[in-house]
């Protein structure tokens, strides 16, 4: 399907960020430009999905979307939240209650606890829905479910939804097998590899052009673009995204480290280096050593309380690919008497391939050969929705 700009505004501006963003540093959010979305909701009864790093930061200040929108007196009426909350509290799969915000006594409603897709009833009285998520731009990173989910579902009761876009961390490269749909799961949706290389409001398009929601509806789409923007402007995310990735070096670690998730493995859950350190009781000739213990995010780590040894990768170089080098270190160090895969590995992975491959010995370069007849594939597919150079 070949892409088109239907939005004679969104046009303008991506040209804009084109031809004269580049000598700034700094990205401009889509939130952070208010003129260029109030218009669009003023007047009517807005809905938000938005979490803790929903933020306008300035060189001076740094305040909340909602904020923003109650003191332009814009009618929001609902905030919806994804996984970890509207506060980014909870811990990794924790179920999230509906909540009221004390600030602006706004109801919040979860997207991560009975329902995951916002119900009719849910959206009563709503006339546009605002979208400003952080993403990091990996397949299993939840944010990219709600999106699709609230995408579906404002299609089929015809809201029209505007993503505010923000820069993604990790869209600078392209890497990891592809998702096989028959095991599609919310941690993994659409047929994409783990490092897809757009932004939220990029993949957004890709959802819609491709027609990856329900009977092949198109939400009404809008997209606030990041200004001063490309897909290798280093960007360092001013809040964290979620409680276990606490810095840019979680942040550019996390799609390399999650493969080592669903295994016997720890990556740092309970420590403060959650995403930069892998390790296990088991392995040997290592120096280096952490504890797991409950914290800010991990309220019951694995391996809670128990000595590990392993590798810290705290200061190591931001990788540009997935690196598959600490996946096969860990399969190796582990011994055999102990099963090192656990059953969500497949759905991190996102089929059985990349288990089976380790079992049999292959090699990092076979491994690698083996993705990229499908990543060619899908970079071509990618390009037709990319808004950024």
């Amino acid at each position: 399907m070949q892409f088109n700009f239907k939005n004679t505004f969104l046009f303008w501006l991506v040209l804009l960020t084109w031809t004269s963003g580049f000598g700034q540093k700094r990205p401009i959010p889509g939130a952070a430009q208010k003129e260029a979305y109030f218009s669009l909701v003023k007047g009517k009864k807005v809905g938000l999905v938005a979490h803790k790093a929903s933020r306008i930061q300035t060189p001076d200040s740094s305040h909340h979307l909602v904020d923003l929108l109650v003191s332009g007196k814009i009618a929001l009426k609902k905030i919806y939240a994804p996984e970890h909350g509207f506060r980014g509290e909870a811990d990794d799969g924790e179920k999230v209650a509906n909540d009221m915000d004390p600030k602006t006594g706004l109801p919040i409603l979860s997207l991560y606890g009975k329902q995951r897709k916002p119900s009719p009833e849910m959206l009563s009285g709503i006339d546009v829905m605002l979208f400003d998520l952080q993403d990091v731009g990996a397949r299993f990173y939840t944010y990219l479910s709600t999106l699709h989910y609230v995408m579906e579902a404002c299609a089929e009761n015809d809201i029209p939804l505007i993503i505010l876009d923000r820069p993604n961390p990790n869209a600078h490269y392209v890497d990891g097998p592809i998702l096989d749909l028959k095991y599609k799961t919310f941690v993994g949706m659409h047929p994409v590899p783990i490092v897809y290389g757009m932004t939220i409001g990029e993949y957004a398009q890709m959802i819609n052009g491709e027609g990856w929601l329900a009977e092949g509806q198109e939400v009404a789409l809008t997209i606030i673009p990041v200004l001063n923007y490309t897909h290798d402007t280093p960007y360092k995310l001013p809040v964290r995204p979620s409680p276990n990735l606490p810095n840019a070096q979680a942040v550019a670690l996390y799609p390399s480290l999650c493969l080592l998730e669903p295994t016997a493995v720890s990556i740092g859950r309970g420590t403060s280096h959650q995403f930069q350190v892998y390790g296990h009781p088991r392995f040997k000739n290592l120096d280096y050593s952490f504890i797991p213990q409950p914290n800010f995010g991990s309220k019951n780590p694995k391996l809670k309380g128990v000595l590990c040894f392993g590798v810290p990768l705290q200061t190591v170089k931001p990788p540009k690919r997935i690196e598959l080098k600490w996946l096969l270190d860990a399969y190796s160090r582990m011994p055999k008497a102990i099963p090192f895969f656990l059953k969500s590995f497949t759905r991190i992975a996102g089929s059985p391939t990349l288990q089976k491959q380790l079992e049999m010995g292959w090699s990092e370069a076979e491994i690698r050969s083996s993705w990229k007849k499908d990543l060619d594939a899908f970079k071509k597919t990618r390009a037709m929705y990319l808004l950024y150079p």
